[in-house]
């Protein structure tokens, strides 16, 4: 027929006969390949012999598949729409054949299986582990009817030409679905993952499942899918969809109904090829990209038990406990400032004597300048600045010589004249009058109160703007960022993203543990209530000085209150960042939770300072910029020193030499300066006072202080050195805390030294506030999770509620670490109450 048409068309048209022979040719190639192409495939289906069995459950079928047969299986069982019954499809591969595995896909209603046998599963760098022994759960489409007969089928296949052995087993799984409060023990390995049903009871909205296991390892993975099929139950695969998260002995994931629409859910359990993920050790490097690596005995007997949540009612409870602990202390400040008012009303009812008037005139003597504090025992929340009348002073024996209201009129009006807005003098007298003052073997705090209060006021307020706007360009970022943290948990379904106490985790809306940013609240609550107070005894204290009040003017420690403000700015940020960080808590936002404790104890050691060297003490442009250098490095210790020798020998150098210049700052009051004379000055001052002749320190005190505090550092530096701590914002801040503990207590011992006594609530709060901080820490050191290891390591520490069963141990922390930071505070508030009668020229420095 070919051979015709051509001739045809070659005498029709006459074209040639290359054209003619060029189509003839390739149509003789096409009928060839064709015709080969058919009788192969009719060999080959001649040859290739299909076997369709009739299967039943819970027997076992021995068998050999070669390239030439394959085997069919068909099953058919009874599902009901009111029970579900699990299919579980175990498979024994005999020989060792990896070259060509057999292929078993197991043919549903509504889904497909398939998987090889010998199974690879590939770890981390591609190696490759192989399973002869794989068994796997069927997943169960729903139905509709009370009652419906369902087949499948198990096809059973290789390529190759040698007989594999094998056997198959199917087999029901009785306790598919799980029962509410009731454990479940089962085992599971890489190649026979395990997934259980559960549903919902009627009044049950949230459930939380709990995996246990008493091996730490081989490491596995918990999955909380919908009912859906496929279900993703492979090491490689089991990330895809759900919430899912890595465990070694524990694990917990809370589970609301709102999120399954099928009111039902699936557990899974898989175990993972390599422990890497759980902190266990990495296997060697494969010496050949191919190679087979035999994974050895990975299974792991688990429990699993799904318990109801927390209910509406204890989320109320929970708000309601929280919100009443920190509003009864704005009930009891209230209580405590109307019987001072009242006590302090019926105080100006009985002295309306002047206050200028003279002992002769009162009939009392004075006493030594040391037996003041004659109402030490008679404390008051408003303290000095509650003093709104300074007749009622004449009644108190505190041993000085009253000058009259002119003298102290001309003094103040001596000091205002001479304003020193700032530390460096361009005038060599008044440098020269400040060495002379503050190098005195013996100093009051006159000595160091000589600039303009007005001046003074301002330079201190700068702390609270600087903090403020510190807060609000520092708070925006972070909370965007926990908020992009906490969406990618969410959508992402990866639990192992923040390193929550998962045992006891209340989501609320899109927080995943609301009840760790509740407690929080403590911090705002009780940073806003110091706030008001310091804004109390500030206006007091104004109204003081506006009436020339004696007290006011010429007594005690000088009042500056913008120290407290930041102090109190700093508590309620540490509150909000802390909620921030506890969103999702994990290593790369934990500098979130520590900034503002740095600059807390900061500020309260430049408040302690500041006490008995309002001159001379740091501006908030310095003390800023040195709290932002701590947090520089807190950010380098995080992300580059763990395990890093060279970083922790650079800081270490910084923390010493730091620690000598600041030393060097303080004991010689400010007068000490840091140039090109330096070395010629120390190595004289060695010389004179070491070699020539050997004296004693000059200021005794301040030696010992800061020989102390120079141990206790080099001592941390050291410590830090050696142990090179993985958790290095918290070393640091144990740096920082623990001088502050040391410059407080040299201040008491101090202040106790010296004669002045401490008046019966400031006593109190310290009392008060060192049992809270001791139950405090307590909790702190609980550990409920760490960054510092792994996710599943970290949930070995996970623990159940022990409050209204909505707040765990760190919960309690907050609430009790709030309360002695406003303790704390209240301390330096009014630990110097007793002096505010007592000239400032007989008010040591210390």
């Amino acid at each position: 027929m070919v051979l015709r048409s051509c001739w045809k068309s070659r005498h029709k048209n006459n074209h040639g006969p290359s054209v003619c022979w060029i189509r003839s040719g390739l149509a003789v190639l096409l009928w060839l390949c064709v015709t080969h192409f058919t009788c192969g495939s009719g060999a080959v289906g001649e040859t290739k012999n299909v076997v369709q069995k009739d299967a039943e459950f819970d027997v076992t079928y021995n068998d050999t598949v070669t390239s030439e047969n394959q085997t069919i299986y068909a099953f058919n069982h009874t599902i009901s729409r009111n029970k579900t019954e699990g299919v579980r499809v175990s498979v024994d591969v005999l020989s060792h054949g990896f070259e060509s595995p057999i292929l078993f896909v197991v043919r549903q209603k509504q889904a497909v299986l398939s998987f090889q046998v010998p199974l690879i599963l590939r770890g981390l760098y591609q190696r490759k582990y192989p399973y002869n022994h794989v068994g796997r759960t069927l997943c169960q489409p729903p139905t509709r009817a009370a009652s419906e007969t369902q087949y499948f089928f198990v096809d059973v296949s290789t390529l190759s030409s040698q007989g594999t052995n094998y056997q198959l087993r199917v087999s029901r799984v009785e306790s598919f679905t799980l029962q509410t409060d009731k454990k479940f023990s089962f085992t599971a390995s890489p190649s026979q993952p395990q997934y259980f049903k559960y549903v919902f009871p009627d009044g049950v909205d949230t459930v939380i499942v709990k995996v246990n296991s008493d091996m730490t390892f081989p490491c596995s993975v918990m999955s909380v899918q919908d009912i859906q099929c496929p279900v993703y139950d492979l090491d490689n695969n089991v990330a895809f969809i759900g919430m899912y998260q890595t465990m070694t002995k524990k694990g917990a994931i809370t589970v609301q109904r709102k999120d399954f629409p099928s009111n039902s859910f699936y557990v899974v359990v898989v175990v993972k090829t390599e422990d890497e993920a759980c902190g266990g050790p990495l296997r060697f490097y494969p010496l050949r990209p191919d190679e087979l690596i035999d994974a050895g005995n990975r299974t792991k007997v688990l429990d699993v038990v799904v318990s109801p949540a927390i209910n509406s009612e204890v989320y109320v409870m929970g708000m309601l406990f929280c919100l009443g602990i920190f509003l009864s202390f704005y009930l009891l400040t209230l209580l405590v400032a109307c019987l001072e008012n009242k006590r302090m009303s019926k105080r100006r009812e009985v002295f309306q004597n002047p206050a200028d008037m003279s002992p002769a005139e009162t009939g009392k003597t004075p006493a030594s300048p040391y037996e003041y504090g004659s109402y030490a025992d008679d404390g008051s929340t408003l303290s000095s600045e509650a003093i709104t009348d300074s007749a009622t002073s004449t009644d108190n024996n505190y041993g000085y010589m009253e000058r009259s209201l002119d003298s102290v009129g001309r003094s103040r009006q001596e000091s205002l004249s001479s304003v020193e807005e700032d530390d460096y003098d361009t005038l060599d007298d008044i440098n020269s009058d400040k060495n002379i003052v503050r190098t005195k073997k013996f100093l009051c705090v006159s000595d160091l109160a000589r600039k303009d209060k007005r001046v003074l006021s301002k330079k201190y307020q700068i702390y609270f703007w600087n903090i403020a706007t510190i807060a609000v360009f520092y708070a925006l970022p972070v909370i965007q960022l926990v908020i992009t943290y906490q969406t990618v948990v969410n959508v992402t379904g990866n639990q192992d993203i923040c390193f929550y106490n998962f045992l006891c985790a209340h989501p609320l809306g899109a927080l995943s543990a609301f009840n760790n940013i509740l407690s929080n609240l403590g911090y705002v609550m009780l940073g806003l209530l110091f706030l008001l107070i310091v804004l109390k005894r500030d206006i007091v204290h104004n109204r003081a000085l506006v009436r020339n009040d004696l007290n006011a003017l010429e007594c005690g420690i000088p009042k500056h209150f913008g120290l407290f403000y930041a102090m109190g700015t700093a508590l309620m940020m540490e509150g909000l960042l802390s909620a921030c960080y506890h969103v999702c808590p994990n290593y790369t936002n934990f500098q979130f939770d520590t900034s503002f404790m740095y600059m807390i104890a900061g500020l309260c050691m430049l408040k302690l300072y500041q006490k008995r060297h309002p001159d001379i003490n740091a501006s908030a442009y310095t003390a800023y910029a040195c709290l932002a250098a701590v947090i520089f490095f807190s950010v380098l210790g995080v992300v580059f020193g763990k395990g890093n020798t060279v970083f922790w020998i650079v800081f270490s150098v910084i923390h010493i030499l730091a620690t000598l210049l600041l030393s060097t700052q303080l004991y010689y009051m400010g007068r000490w300066r840091l140039d090109s004379g330096v070395l010629r000055r120390v190595v004289y001052i060695i010389y004179t006072d070491c070699i020539r002749q050997c004296s004693g320190p000059m200021y005794i005190d301040r030696m010992v202080l800061l020989v102390m505090g120079n141990i206790v550092n080099w001592s941390l530096a050291a410590y830090g050195l050696i142990e090179r701590p993985n958790d290095f914002a918290s070393y640091l801040l144990a740096i920082a805390i623990c001088n502050l503990l040391l410059y407080f207590a040299f201040y008491i011992i101090m202040k106790l030294r010296s004669g002045e006594r401490i008046k019966c609530l400031a006593l109190v709060c310290i009392l008060f506030t060192a049992v809270v901080w001791g139950f405090a820490l307590y909790f702190f050191f609980q550990g409920l999770s760490t960054w510092q290891k792994t996710p599943a390591e970290s949930r070995e520490h996970n623990r159940d509620c022990i409050l209204l069963s909505f707040f765990d141990d760190h919960d309690i922390w907050h609430f009790l670490s709030s309360i002695a930071m406003f303790g704390s505070f209240l301390v330096l508030l009014t630990m110097d109450d007793d002096l505010d009668t007592v000239q400032r020229d007989k008010i040591f420095v210390f």
